[in-house]
């Protein structure tokens, strides 16, 4: 790769690193949305699925680990849709507008700010697992240390294919607008139609036919299915229903989200050729 691909990566993760406010809050939000959100809920669905039998040879888990599985995802897709915010601020700056006089080719930006957000996920992804299994959540349970292993690597290839989709649609977004409180309200707008028809907070079955529709061809579905499959198995029972996920299943998760990654940087780089920076 170019050098300057590796200069723009390193930057942005500098800078993420410096602003300590930006990441403390960027780690706590979704921890505080777990712990109590998570165990709150997790408290009342044990009651009320308190009469529903267990299926014999199914492990049955509480709602915070479900839950916990969604929060990942949820943490991921703030994080890469609001990576773009980067280069809004840097062409407000003018500091974009030399970036793209050089010599440097305008597909390297976008893998230098697309790399910094995967790994800006990679990085929260991996607290909020952790902090999820100390707060009670039943990850990788009967695991055995090379499962882990594999089940960690399977939840970050999602979770990174995942993050490089949402984040060359934000770099698209953000080379087209002037006005950071523009880009955030056309964030916001996003986020909670994909958030809220997903399985992440509860299962889609009782959604109309419609919603059902919409949430299958969702990305963040496709994200929490693979991150169930790995961190719980694909065999389990939560509140009061069983899920089970074939191989076939889970390559078609992982298909969509490939396809969506896709699509985006497609989206980003053309609109990278048009975008004039003045």
């Amino acid at each position: 790769m170019h050098p300057g691909f590796l200069t723009i990566y390193w930057r942005d993760m500098i800078r993420f690193v410096r602003f300590r406010t930006l990441l403390f809050s960027s780690l706590v939000q979704p921890a505080l949305w777990m712990a109590f959100f998570g165990i709150a809920m997790s408290a009342n669905f044990t009651r009320l699925t308190s009469d529903v039998p267990p299926v014999p040879g199914i492990p049955n888990v509480g709602y915070l680990t479900f839950m916990a599985a969604g929060v990942i995802a949820m943490t991921t897709l703030f994080t890469s849709l609001f990576g773009g915010m980067t280069l809004l601020f840097d062409k407000n700056w003018g500091l974009l507008r030399e970036v793209m006089a050089s010599p440097l080719p305008r597909d390297h930006i976008i893998f230098g700010i697309a790399l910094s957000g995967m790994t800006k996920s990679y990085i929260q992804a991996t607290i909020i697992m952790v902090f999820g299994i100390f707060i009670g959540a039943e990850f990788f349970q009967g695991f055995g240390p090379l499962e882990i292993v594999f089940s960690i690597l399977g939840i970050l290839l999602f979770v990174g294919i995942f993050s490089l989709g949402f984040l060359f649609l934000s770099a698209a977004i953000a080379i087209s607008l002037d006005s950071p409180e523009g880009m955030q309200g056309i964030m916001t707008l996003l986020t909670m139609p994909i958030f809220f028809a997903s399985n992440a907070l509860y299962p889609v079955n009782a959604f109309p036919p419609a919603l059902q529709a919409v949430s299958m061809g969702n990305p963040l579905t496709h994200l929490v299915n693979g991150i169930r499959y790995f961190a719980i198995g694909d065999d389990f029972q939560a509140i009061g229903i069983v899920y089970s996920t074939t191989v076939t299943e889970l390559l078609v998760s992982l298909s969509v989200l490939l396809v969506f990654a896709i699509a985006m940087f497609a989206l980003a780089w053309w609109r990278f050729q048009k975008a004039v920076v003045t």
